[in-house]
């Protein structure tokens, strides 16, 4: 099948339309990050950067730290950019834009994201690391796809079941990491967990300034909820669509969160740039070594 060209949109240049990248452009190992500022954060620790691109909020640096190429691009915040990120970069890795035919032999990519993070058990730390194990997503995206065969229905039966939250429109998904992939970067230093992705930051949150949210025991209801001896660790806004939209691409992906916030105890990270760095520099150290 040929895709047409409102579906598969390029730009003049033949760049895909919103990252304005070319598939030379990228590697088959991607960090992604939520803030523009922060793919520097990254790059600058590359012994080269050989690609420097961006548009919009989607910022790209390729280049090579210790021999293995990289790729930092930053998302913007919410799975709604989620959704243009990882279908663009899978089409760059994955669909021949001179045919616009998919390809037969596809790449696999690997995919880590280093983000920020807020805590909803009193016993997590600030200013340490999560890895999420599964992510479940209260937004909505995989809804929109054929997604049954890459989520965790028995979580999600489970958490409706405990939740009640339909009658709020709120269906909720779960998607589970790539264990392999996790494998590479996991350690004493990390944490596993399961992580909540929300379409929001004040109310989709539970967070309250002028205006009340509906939900009043939002954050109560997630951290008492219990899966196979597993409990909500975090709450954050990216991790259920990368995983979902990476399952169903074939491509690998983990997400590793920064606790900057602990909701339950009320704290926040007076050191969080010092503590994304720190995360920075070990995913790498663990990517190249």
């Amino acid at each position: 099948m040929t895709l047409g060209e409102s579906e598969l949109i390029l730009n003049p240049d033949g760049s895909i339309y919103h990252l304005n990248l070319l598939p030379d452009d990228i590697s088959d190992t991607i960090i992604t990050v939520g803030d523009p500022e922060r793919v520097k954060s990254v790059s600058k620790y590359f012994d080269s950067i050989e690609i420097k691109k961006e548009r919009r909020e989607f910022y790209t640096h390729t280049g090579f730290c210790k021999n293995k190429k990289l790729t930092v691009i930053s998302t913007g915040i919410g799975t709604d950019n989620i959704d243009i990120v990882f279908n663009e970069l899978d089409a760059l890795a994955n669909i021949d834009f001179k045919t616009r035919r998919i390809k037969e032999n596809k790449t696999r990519l690997n995919f880590i994201r280093i983000g920020t993070s807020g805590a909803i058990q009193a016993d997590i730390p600030v200013d340490s690391f999560l890895l999420s194990s599964t992510a479940i997503g209260l937004e909505g995206l995989l809804h929109f796809y054929d997604s049954e065969h890459v989520r965790d229905l028995n979580l999600e039966s489970e958490l409706a079941s405990q939740l009640r939250w339909e009658k709020f429109g709120i269906h909720p998904y779960a998607v589970s990491y790539d264990e392999k992939l996790a494998n590479t970067i996991v350690s004493t230093d990390i944490r596993l967990g399961i992580t909540v992705t929300n379409s929001g930051f004040y109310g989709p949150q539970g967070r309250t300034l002028r205006v009340p949210p509906k939900i009043k025991d939002f954050n109560t209801k997630l951290a008492n909820f219990s899966f196979e001896n597993r409990l909500i660790t975090n709450l954050e806004m990216e991790t259920a669509g990368i995983y979902g939209l990476a399952k169903l691409n074939g491509h690998r992906a983990v997400s590793l969160n920064a606790i900057l916030a602990n909701r339950i105890t009320g704290e926040f990270s007076s050191n969080g740039f010092k503590t994304v760095d720190r995360l920075i520099k070990y995913t790498l150290d663990k990517l190249v070594s």
